[in-house]
Formats: structure tokens, C-alpha cells, sequence
């Protein structure tokens, strides 16, 4: 009976768990949603070509909010001991998130729209192997299956536009806008995986800090260099600030919360759910663009849902965790729950890192821990004390 209870438990856990990521992964593919619409708007109607610019806007965003959170740190968080320690891997890690955002964008001034869409899944196998050589993770069968699904689904949704006739974007230097497309497919897999490693074993603010700071010192040099005609070109109204203001504030959301959202799920699973983005500024430009709709949209919608789910109801360990879960004898909702991926591997590292900051959960079981031991150890010189008495009566 208490195996079956513990594996209903486990199993309420799961679905709950499953749902949350679901539901917190299509948020994440609404404010990609937004970023795209408002920058769809600048383009079309103000003639704004700037993706530096808002890439400038949204680190500014993070370093003032962030790095600012680690200036008034103290110890081993502040950003000062940071920096010592690992600022050059910040600082790769800074260019290659900023130089991720800029190819893509750069992309469609030279191929269709059609090959962006396609290209971009590139992202999902390079994460897949970025995670099973850096995070050590272990895909089944079973994970196979549901991306190939969301790929299928992807397809369908590149079918519907064709068959739609939307407008296919420029075609002046395909294999070049081709060649950026897996560019930038394969440099967001290399800051997504970071991502999760520096998420689930250091903080998250430290990466967002670190985020903020480089990105911002590297996109104004880029700004400054690539894009300072342009900047002088700009016709400025509300309508312009409202709709840069939008794009930033949509970026700084995606930003802020995907990390929440990878620690717990994966990398993988959370660029499977944004795989829905596309569907979403479709919708959206059926109603502010004119866009034709097409039923293979919802098909594409269902499949790529319908993957996703597949994908985050089996576990994916790692290959600490399926080395230690052989030995354990409490393997229940190892087997039958879905869980975060990598948590053994970092309890042992809070065991074995010690200038790791301890959060304040452990915080309040050591000083549990301490009150216990001053108790115990009171007792017994209470203890000692009486039976001196009454031995010397």
C-alpha cells in the first residue's frame, strides 16, 4: 500500500509538473510572439532596421536589473569575486548570445522565410548533442520519437505558408542567409545549454548579472560600428518608442523566466515548446497583417503540442543519475515521475563545491541541525552532572 501511495504521489507530481512546463513554455512562445510582431510593425511601417538596437535596449534592461542584484551581493556572490573567477567564460558566452540574436535577424534580408523556418530547427539535434556530451543527459527512444514529431509539425506549418502564398522575404544571397541561419541555430544551442548548466548548478541571477553586462558592453561597440547610419536615419515618434519599448520589455521577459523554466525541465524541452512561436505570430498576423489562414496552422499547432508533451511525460537522467539509481533502493519515483533532469548530480556538487553559496533552504537546515546538536549536547552534561551527584552521595 505505502509503494502505491508513494506512486500515486508521484505520478500527481508529474502530471502537475508536466503542466506547468507546458503552460509556462507557451508563455515563453508568446513573448517570442510579441518580439516578432513588434519588430514585424517597425519594419513595415517605420522602415527600422535595428536589431542591435533592440538587443542594446534588452541587455541594458538585464545588466540594470541583474548585475545590479550582484554589485550589492556580499562573499562569494558578489560580482567582483565572480568576475576573478570566470569573466572570460562570460565573456564568450555574452558574444556568442549576442551574436546568436544578430544572425537570425541578418538572415532574412537574404533568404525566404520558409528556409528561416526550417533551417532554425538545426538548434534542436545540435542541443540534444551539446546536453548528452556537457550535461551528460540521456535520451530514450521515446524522445526521439517526440522531437521528430515536432519537427513534423514544423513542416506542416512551412506547407500551410507555401500554400498560403505568403510573402517569402528576400532571395538577393540564399546560401549566405542560409549559412546564418545555422549560425545562429547552433550559437543559441551553445548559450542554451550554458544556460541550463549555470542555472542548475550555480544561480540564476548570476547568469542573467553576467548576461546583462557582457551583452550590453558588446552590442553598443557592434551598434556603434554596424549600425550608426542607421541610428542616424531613424524618424523618432511614440509610435517608435512604444514599439522599441514593447520588443525590449518582451525580451526582458524571455530572458528572466526561460531560465526558471529550463531548471526545470531541460534546454531541449524548452526550445521544443517555442517551436509554437511561428504558429502564434501567425495567428496574430492573420488579424493586424492580412495573413491567409490555413487549416494545416491548428494541425501544426496540435503535433508540435502533441511532441512536446510526448517528450516531457518520460524522464531524461543523466548518467550520474541512472549509475546512482541502480544502487538505490528507493527507485520509485525515479522510474514513474517527471523529474527535474540532473538533480543527483547536483546534490553531489553542493556536497563537493565548497565555495558554493548556500541557498536558504540549506541555511535553515543547518541552523536546525546546530539548535539539535546544542540540545543533545546540553542533555547530556545535565545527564553527567546528576549522576556525579549522586555518585559523591
Amino acid at each position: 500500500k505505502t509503494d502505491e501511495q508513494q506512486q500515486k504521489g508521484c505520478l500527481k507530481i508529474s502530471r502537475l509538473q508536466l503542466a506547468k512546463t507546458l503552460a509556462m513554455g507557451q508563455g515563453l512562445a508568446g513573448l517570442i510572439c510579441g518580439t516578432a510582431v513588434s519588430s514585424q510593425y517597425l519594419a513595415a511601417e517605420f522602415h527600422l532596421n535595428a536589431p542591435m538596437l533592440q538587443s542594446f535596449l534588452n541587455y541594458t534592461l538585464l545588466c540594470a536589473t541583474y548585475t545590479s542584484m550582484m554589485i550589492c551581493r556580499r562573499g562569494d556572490g558578489n560580482i567582483l569575486q565572480i568576475l576573478k573567477r570566470r569573466w572570460w567564460r562570460y565573456l564568450l558566452l555574452g558574444l556568442v548570445d549576442v551574436e546568436a540574436n544578430y544572425t537570425v535577424v541578418k538572415a532574412y534580408q537574404y533568404t525566404t522565410l520558409t528556409s528561416v523556418q526550417l533551417l532554425d530547427c538545426f538548434i534542436i539535434p545540435v542541443l540534444m548533442i551539446l546536453s548528452w556530451w556537457i550535461l551528460k543527459t540521456r535520451y530514450r527512444l521515446t524522445h526521439y520519437v517526440a522531437v521528430c514529431l515536432c519537427l513534423l509539425g514544423v513542416g506542416a506549418m512551412v506547407g500551410a505558408d507555401l500554400l498560403a502564398g505568403r510573402d517569402q522575404g528576400s532571395t538577393s544571397n540564399i546560401l549566405l542567409g542560409d549559412g546564418l541561419v545555422l549560425l545562429s541555430a547552433a550559437l543559441y544551442a551553445v548559450s542554451n545549454v550554458s544556460q541550463e548548466y549555470t542555472v542548475k548548478n550555480l544561480s540564476r541571477v548570476e547568469f542573467l548579472g553576467m548576461i546583462g553586462l557582457f551583452g550590453t558592453v558588446i552590442s553598443t561597440v557592434q551598434m556603434v560600428i554596424l549600425e550608426r547610419n542607421e541610428l542616424s536615419n531613424i524618424i523618432w515618434s511614440w509610435q517608435v518608442g512604444l514599439l522599441l519599448a514593447a520588443y525590449a520589455l518582451c525580451m526582458y521577459a524571455l530572458y528572466s523566466f526561460m531560465p526558471i523554466v529550463v531548471k526545470m525541465s531541460s534546454a531541449t524541452s524548452v526550445n521544443l515548446s517555442l517551436l509554437t512561436a511561428d504558429l502564434f505570430s501567425l495567428f496574430c498576423g492573420i488579424f493586424l497583417f492580412q495573413y491567409n489562414f490555413s487549416g494545416l496552422y491548428l494541425v501544426s499547432l496540435v503535433v508540435i503540442l502533441l511532441g512536446f508533451i510526448i517528450f516531457n511525460a518520460v524522464p531524461t537522467p543523466t548518467a550520474t543519475a541512472t549509475s546512482s539509481s541502480s544502487s538505490s533502493s528507493s527507485s520509485i519515483c525515479e522510474e514513474g515521475c517527471y523529474e527535474n533532469p540532473g538533480a543527483t548530480e547536483d546534490d553531489s556538487n553542493r556536497d563537493e563545491d565548497p565555495g558554493r553559496i548556500p541557498t536558504e533552504v540549506e541555511e535553515e537546515d543547518e541552523e536546525r541541525r546546530a539548535d539539535k546538536t546544542d540540545s543533545s549536547r546540553s542533555f547530556r552534561e545535565e545527564t553527567d552532572g546528576d549522576r556525579t551527584v549522586e555518585h559523591s552521595i
